[in-house]
């Protein structure tokens, strides 16, 4: 039986990170692959867009140890050495944002973006701006978080107040 969208009954079993003593998994063998590291909000968006449109049993998960990365994973899979990245019909596709609209638009199950398309460009520019808000987020912990994040939450008051109401 194949996993819907948002079905909370499909039990999500994650397989174990693989790190630097682990062997590659079989490339282009005709399985599809999201090579991802759990804890990465990058690669969680990709990860969400999959079990959203419910290609849990058509897209697998493979973990990565970021901190003790396969020297083969940027070798033999994709060459940036970053996750997410998705093998699927003898190519790799990396970068996250990228893997969403190609996700949403190669595979059946619910759509991300909606068909109006004033409201389609809005949601694709929130998605450009969650790269802004969760860069600086990340980095903020690093320095004054206050003042590094609050331009940021600024900016989603302002969406939120002005430009999301218009759609009401």
């Amino acid at each position: 039986m194949a996993a819907t969208a948002l079905d909370k009954s499909v039990p999500e079993i994650l397989p174990p990170a693989l790190d630097a003593s682990s062997e590659p998994p079989p490339l282009f063998d005709g399985v599809t692959r999201l090579y991802t590291y759990y804890g990465c909000p990058f690669a969680q968006r990709v990860w969400i867009t999959r079990n959203f449109k419910g290609l849990q049993d058509k897209i697998k998960l493979v973990g990565i140890d970021l901190s003790n990365r396969p020297a083969w994973y940027a070798e033999k899979v994709y060459p940036p050495n970053k996750v997410p990245a998705l093998e699927h019909n003898g190519k790799i596709i990396g970068e996250s944002l990228d893997l969403i609209k190609y996700l949403d638009s190669n595979f059946e199950g619910p759509s991300l973006l909606p068909d109006d398309p004033a409201k389609k460009q809005l949601a694709e520019e929130l998605f450009a701006y969650t790269d802004t808000f969760t860069g600086t987020v990340f980095s903020a912990f690093k320095g004054d978080a206050v003042k590094e994040v609050g331009m940021c939450f600024h900016y989603m008051i302002f969406l939120d107040s002005v430009v999301i109401d218009k759609f009401d």
